[in-house]
């Protein structure tokens, strides 16, 4: 029992993960309209929309007139991530992170988490360069560019079709993220990560950390993906992690044998009527 609730966001993680692919299978082989579609655009209960931004601005970039469905969509995505949850789409939802979660593990127990092929400073920001280079190939091939090479729409369809080369693809991030590049794909290429970095840079929920309760042992900057985000506060400051990388994943917080680390709220209207950076016990 201590171990589950030791790893409770771990498990929420994957519960919400392997819930969303089991639904798209559903809906297509036998006919549940509890959520269709793709990552990229879907219908809950087949009125809802949901659509992704990134999508949806490789559409205006390629010509593609949008519906007013699709700009609904966005605006709900845009209002789950922008206010609430942050970059929480690539922890919670997206499938990718099964696999490179799993090369993360890889790592830890090969004992070569510093080993990169790669050097991490010169592609520190790449993703965001990324992000813009598919945008404007999108304008220049009159169709969104990422969708033809993106893991996760690879990923969904293989569940839900069996389609066979994706794996391959998929295969292909794991052994990179596991032996050439730490948490390469996700906090290094993908735009994705990019986009709900940019979009969830002011969201409420994050992650508050206690100094008086910390004791350095540097367990959360082991296990975060994106740890880069904790140094700035780590033993350093009562502060919330701000960092716009930081994907909410709560596996800091699991880690944390001090008690030092929790789930907060920021941007907490007091009695007073003045905006304050919070916690809420």
């Amino acid at each position: 029992m201590g171990s589950i609730i030791k790893n409770r966001f771990l498990i929420l993680r994957r519960v919400s993960q392997f819930t969303i692919l089991f639904l798209y299978f559903a809906a297509n082989y036998y006919g549940w309209k509890i959520l269709v579609g793709n990552l990229s655009f879907s219908k809950i209960l087949n009125t809802i929309p949901m659509a992704d931004p990134y999508a949806v601005l490789q559409m205006v970039f390629a010509g593609t007139v949008i519906s007013s469905n699709l700009i609904i969509g966005v605006l709900i995505v845009l209002f789950i991530y922008g206010v609430i949850g942050g970059r929480a789409y690539c922890s919670w939802v997206c499938p990718v992170n099964l696999i490179t979660d799993l090369a993360a593990f890889v790592r830890r127990k090969t004992h070569h988490e510093k080993d990169n092929l790669v050097s991490t400073q010169r592609i520190k920001k790449f993703r965001y360069v990324f992000m813009v280079i598919l945008l404007i190939l999108s304008a220049i091939i009159g169709a969104a560019a990422f969708e033809f090479i993106s893991p996760i729409g690879m990923f969904t369809r293989a569940v839900a079709f069996g389609v066979g080369f994706s794996w391959v693809w998929l295969l292909a991030i794991f052994l990179f993220d596991a032996f050439v590049l730490k948490n390469g794909w996700c906090g290094h290429i993908c735009p994705l990560g990019a986009t709900y970095s940019l979009i969830g840079s002011k969201n409420i929920i994050r992650v508050y950390h206690n100094k008086e309760n910390c004791t350095n042992c540097g367990n959360c900057l082991e296990i975060c993906p994106e740890n880069q985000v904790l140094a700035p506060v780590i033993n350093k400051k009562s502060d919330f992690i701000s960092g716009i990388e930081c994907t909410n994943c709560g596996r800091c917080i699991e880690v944390c044998n001090d008690n030092a680390l929790k789930f907060s709220l920021r941007y907490i209207i007091s009695k007073k009527g003045e905006k304050n950076e919070k916690t809420i016990n």
